[in-house]
């Protein structure tokens, strides 16, 4: 079984930045794929970025390349996110979620909400 419990969350005005950090306990962290997601309200859960287990391969969501980039310290067993450029429209709750790397996502945090204030 793993944990993941994120932190970060906040209140931002647009064109700002927030650093999201999910931390991870309870299994092996460093062979797992970790992702990020969101959701605005009323709407479904959406890719956001993901990493793999060495941190050499990370994919994004067209709508937040070049303002957003994912990071892990697997020594830390701690993924982040670091959103800079903020928009309105990046208001949603963000979760981090973890699985072996080509099985899906099998665990998942409680979430930490974003919001952009224009």
């Amino acid at each position: 079984q793993v944990q993941l419990v994120e932190s970060g969350g906040g209140l931002v005005q647009a064109g700002g930045s927030l650093r999201l950090s999910c931390a991870a306990s309870g299994r092996t962290f460093s062979g797992y794929v970790m992702g990020w997601f969101r959701q605005a309200p009323g709407k479904e859960r959406k890719f956001v970025a993901s990493i793999n287990w060495n941190g050499r391969r990370t994919l994004y969501a067209d709508s937040v390349k070049g303002r957003y980039t994912i990071s892990r310290d697997n020594v830390k067993d701690t993924v982040y996110l670091q959103m800079n450029s903020l928009k309105s429209e990046d208001t949603a709750v963000y979760y981090c979620a973890t699985g072996v790397d080509g099985g899906g996502y099998s665990y998942w945090g409680q979430g930490t909400q974003v919001t952009v204030s224009s």
